[in-house]
């Protein structure tokens, strides 16, 4: 699908990976220098704006899961998590009717309590990017807002979600009413009814966003078939842009794995580039089974696979006929001088090294290898191809990589991907919903049966295309 972009008055438009300095308060990169002239805090509001059904709350969810992972500490404030809390979850279409005086008043309290919170945490509790999630559907509102983060020295992007699209409408609809908390209890035929009277209420006071209202502003049409920009400054609103040309809120399924348990994992060694034990090779016929009944079983196409390029990863899929992707981005973190040592080894012959990763192991870098920030960095156009793919993917990987693409995915904070829990063996399968990421967690049993590892009782099973090995291919 091709996408028209409309570039109006673009100041920056860059995609380029955050140094380890750059997620810290004081940073001084060039970039910020330049944009924090007027706004000396280089504190930013993303405002969400457009009608309900629209994708915003995805949309936000999305930014938000991107830019904690890449290093900006983010939230989302939704206004309509304020109403359900005070007010409660269940209020009818009629709550939402611009001509209803007393619901009016109600939605405009929320909407600045939601505000106040968002500004006191950009301010005074070390957040970087808040996210103001609310229709914010009107002249008045925005003017409101905006001025209101200006004086508080927050820059302000206004983040305008259109769809003329009826079909991605009645999409959006029927995972509103079968997921949104406000009705979780209610016939589905009814919650849908409502639904689209609220959309109707808030239609009627609906204004979208014009060049006259002098501000910073991004539309999404259609969920990015068409995208414009307004205004942007500074860089990381055009990482903004870099990302959202390549996300959307179609669901798909995403499968992560490590590879099977290779010879230094019994030997407890780090790095190195050893072959599958026959545990691991066990386990390369069950990833095989499992594919089959996942997809030809079902009738569907096989997954497209990508791993890294090292034997361990790529020999895991051996018994998968299709295309195999190997990306260097994939390749297990670099440890440098510690390469093939074991963590008992690195304690006796560097103990300051050993400490050193023992009290920081997101930042800690090997001797000529990498930290996990390297990782992270290295992996975000792997993870930008990824939001832009349409279709399942099973991805093969080692332990720190899976931890952090897993951790972008389930909207985990850069400092968090270290410590997650990717055992070996075991097939995580992510669906991103609106709302969240569903995840289903499939342990393959590789103990020994009478099954054979060399996967030749497979071919007729997984696929009625081709019985030849998989083809790969280095990127």
């Amino acid at each position: 699908m091709k996408r028209a972009v409309s570039y109006n008055d673009v100041a920056a438009f860059v995609s380029m990976p955050l140094s380890s300095n750059d997620t810290e308060e004081d940073s001084t990169s060039s970039e910020e220098e330049s944009e924090s002239k007027s706004f000396p805090m280089k504190k930013l509001a993303i405002v969400m704006v457009g009608l309900p059904a629209r994708g915003k709350t995805h949309i936000a969810r999305y930014i938000a899961r991107y830019l904690n992972w890449v290093g900006r500490t983010t939230r989302v404030f939704n206004v309509g998590n304020y109403r359900r809390e005070i007010l409660g979850a269940s209020q009818p279409a009629q709550f939402f009717d611009p001509n209803n005086q007393e619901g009016r008043r109600a939605r405009w309290e929320l909407a600045i309590k939601c505000l106040d919170d968002l500004i006191l945490w950009l301010k005074h509790q070390h957040g970087q990017v808040g996210i103001y999630d609310a229709t914010n559907s009107t002249k008045e509102r925005r003017k409101y807002v905006k001025e209101r983060l200006e004086t508080e020295s927050i820059r302000v992007l206004f983040l305008e979600s259109i769809c003329e699209d009826k079909s991605i409408i009645e999409h959006n609809i029927m995972e509103t009413k079968l997921r949104m908390p406000d009705y979780q209890n209610m016939d589905p035929e009814r919650a849908v009814e409502d639904f689209q009277a609220r959309i109707a209420n808030y239609e009627r006071a609906n204004e979208t966003i014009d060049d006259d209202e002098m501000v910073s502003y991004i539309k999404i049409i259609n969920v990015g078939r068409t995208i414009m920009l307004h205004q942007l400054t500074g860089y990381l609103q055009g990482k903004l842009v870099s990302y959202l040309m390549n996300m959307h809120t179609l669901s798909r399924s995403i499968y992560l794995t490590r590879h099977g348990e290779s010879e230094y994992n019994v030997e407890e060694r780090l790095g190195g580039d050893p072959d599958l034990t026959e545990k691991g090779k066990r386990f390369a016929v069950k990833l095989a089974q499992y594919i089959h009944e996942e997809f030809t079983g079902q009738g569907k196409e096989l997954p497209l696979i990508w791993t890294s390029q090292l034997r361990r990863s790529r020999h895991t899929v051996q018994f998968i006929p299709t295309h195999n992707v190997c990306w260097r981005a994939l390749n297990e973190i670099n440890a440098g001088v510690c390469e093939g040592k074991t963590l008992e080894e690195v304690k006796q012959q560097y103990p300051k090294l050993y400490e050193a990763r023992l009290k920081d192991k997101l930042h800690f870098r090997y001797p000529g290898g990498e930290s996990y920030v390297d990782v992270i960095q290295r992996l975000e156009p792997v993870m930008l191809e990824v939001e832009r793919m349409r279709e399942p993917i099973l991805i093969v990987s080692h332990n720190a990589v899976i931890r952090a693409i897993y951790g972008f995915l389930i909207g985990k904070r850069q400092d968090e991907c270290p410590n997650l829990e990717v055992p070996l063996h075991v097939v995580i399968k992510l669906t991103p919903r609106a709302y969240g990421c569903e995840e289903t967690r499939i342990e393959l049993n590789v103990e020994e049966d009478n099954e054979t590892v060399d996967g030749s009782h497979l071919d007729s099973k997984l696929s009625t295309r081709s019985t030849k090995p998989p083809k790969q291919v280095f990127f």
